[in-house]
């Protein structure tokens, strides 16, 4: 769901992003009653994992991919939407800076719709879905998957807009396709975002909210996350994730190769020219690196001074 440049005009990316730069702002004030010292990991492992997951786009239907947005995942495991806003901007800015995955114009649309929309939506269902299934910790993962599903929908729709306020497609074509699309991958995003969640509560509960993070155990969860960027991301699927197939099929898709914005991204297409599969492999694993260390650095900056 990352728009490239030249998706959405001028005004809209504008306005996009002076709304997405108004939330990270408020979104680093408000984190900063959560997060003290020992949590500054939790919020750099969170996105690491969070960029290692996105390497892995999972088939669909009809020749589309999708993968893992997080935003759902990111706010349940950090306790705190506001720091599910900071934890996929992060992974965003990096993907967009480093490794060309969603254009840098469009960056504010990006944010707004994954780190924001995403974000909000899936934690504020998860609170009402909880309560509704007895409020146990057990039904944490059932609540978090419905909301991840519904999300990533939720993602699509405000995507479909701003590319309709842009005239880059009619709405009677571009949201039904956005959404339609989005449904089935929403379905991927509720599996996985349950199934980390039913881990956890399992495996290292001291990773979920209300819990002492034991630091002394990070040896497992640093290493999967390596083993997802280095290794299993070269099993993603090449097929095109789903904004570009409605834009291959509404006729779109050249608009992205017209207008690039020039800068330097030493990891495009998560890749090192040349190196091939090794390549990815070492592309993903700084990635998910730099990811850990900007991550960690923001939970520094917004700590509190007695933390």
């Amino acid at each position: 769901m990352h728009i490239p440049d030249g998706f959405v005009s001028l005004p809209v990316a504008a306005a996009t992003g002076i709304a997405s730069a108004a939330a990270v702002a408020v979104s680093l004030a408000r984190s900063r009653e959560a997060y003290g010292i020992r949590q500054a990991p939790i919020l750099g492992l969170t996105t690491a994992f969070i960029f290692a997951a996105q390497m892995i786009n999972f088939p669909v239907a009809g020749g589309t991919s999708g993968h893992l947005l997080g935003g759902t995942l990111a706010a349940v495991m950090l306790g705190s939407p506001w720091a599910g806003t900071l934890c996929i901007t992060t992974v965003l800015i990096i993907q967009a800076i480093l490794f060309a995955d969603g254009g840098v114009t469009a960056l504010g649309a990006n944010v707004l719709n994954m780190g924001f929309i995403g974000v909000w939506v899936g934690w504020t269902l998860t609170q009402v879905l909880q309560r509704l299934l007895g409020g146990s910790r057990s039904r944490l993962p059932l609540a978090a998957g419905i909301a991840a599903a519904v999300s990533v929908v939720a993602a699509a729709v405000f995507c479909a807009i701003e590319l309709v306020l842009s005239g880059t497609a009619a709405s009677s074509f571009v949201i039904p396709a956005m959404s339609g699309v989005h449904i089935l991958i929403g379905v991927g995003e509720g599996v996985i975002t349950g199934g980390v969640l039913s881990y956890l509560a399992t495996a290292r509960p001291d990773l979920l909210p209300g819990e002492q993070p034991q630091l002394d155990k990070w040896v497992v969860p640093i290493v999967s996350v390596l083993l997802i960027a280095g290794v299993l991301s070269l099993a993603a699927s090449g097929w095109p994730d789903g904004l570009e197939k409605v834009a291959e099929d509404l006729g779109f898709i050249e608009l992205a190769d017209n207008v690039r914005v020039p800068i330097p991204t030493p990891f495009a297409d998560y890749g090192i020219e040349g190196l091939g599969p090794v390549g990815t492999s070492i592309a993903g694993i700084l990635g998910s690196g730099a990811s850990f260390g900007v991550a960690f650095g923001l939970a520094q900056l917004v700590k509190p001074k007695d933390a």
